[in-house]
């Protein structure tokens, strides 16, 4: 898939859009098998769910972010909260001189905690920036899809971030995933406040190849456990959760 919007200057004149779409992914580590631009391809596919539904002006992505807490595995590449914030803040100050005044930013990867605040004082004044999706979002697509794990077990490089590049970027997944389940144990020291799943991952490869109980591999199944919340009628695109739908689609709509 391609990541980057192929829009014109010409296109987004004719779109005249009021909204922008940023995705932000992180550079990180996600194990064996799936690639360290993992969040910000899912960031990118779900920008372009939104891209495809309503008429706004989707950005390329922010491809680092804060990955502090992988800092010891090989490849990983942070920047610090308060450079994610000045870009961010930059992008906002860019689209407003060309007259788009509102963002919604796509968030990839969920040790993004600034995002928030960045959030919260934008729209001191009125609604400016929203943040999506949110943790009841992830819960219902895992609802929609059956998957099999919750968002405590899956945090990271697991059943719901391989389903979702198998389905809409399978190119990106390596082989041997289907038999890759793993427990990454206790921690062996402490974990630091909102850290305790990155030492602890239940289901850190691709649990959701497996029946319940019978430890039979199923390949090719979780391309089609995203699809419905991933090709859903266009009215349900953005419908993940009552608080999260009204703010959202009015900014959308």
């Amino acid at each position: 898939m391609n990541l980057l919007p192929t829009a014109t200057s010409t296109d987004v004149e004719d779109r005249q859009p009021r909204v922008a779409v940023l995705p932000v992914g992180s550079f990180e580590q996600h194990g064996r098998y799936l690639p360290l631009i993992t969040d910000t391809a899912i960031a990118c596919i779900i920008g372009q769910e939104v891209a495809d539904a309503y008429p706004v002006h989707l950005l390329p992505p922010i491809t680092m972010s804060c990955s502090h807490e992988h800092a010891a595995f090989p490849g990983t590449v942070s920047i610090s909260a308060k450079t994610l914030f000045a870009v961010i803040d930059d992008i906002r100050a860019s689209l407003a001189r060309s007259g788009i005044s509102k963002l919604v930013i796509i968030n990839g990867h969920g040790g993004n905690y600034v995002l928030s605040n960045i959030v919260q004082e934008a729209n001191v004044d009125g609604p400016a920036v929203s943040l999506f999706p949110l943790s009841a979002d992830w819960d219902r697509a895992r609802d929609h899809a059956s998957l099999d794990s919750d968002r405590h077990a899956d945090m990271h490089a697991g059943e719901i971030e391989t389903s979702i590049l198998l389905h809409a970027a399978p190119e990106l997944v390596r082989e041997g995933n289907a038999n890759a389940d793993h427990d990454g144990g206790p921690p062996s020291l402490p974990p630091s406040p909102g850290h305790e799943g990155v030492h602890h991952i239940r289901r850190d490869r691709l649990s959701v190849l497996r029946h319940r109980g019978q430890g039979q591999s199923r390949a090719g199944q979780p391309d089609r456990q995203l699809r419905r919340p991933l090709r859903s009628p266009r009215h349900e695109r953005l419908k993940p959760a009552e608080p999260t739908r009204t703010f959202l689609e009015g900014f959308l709509l």
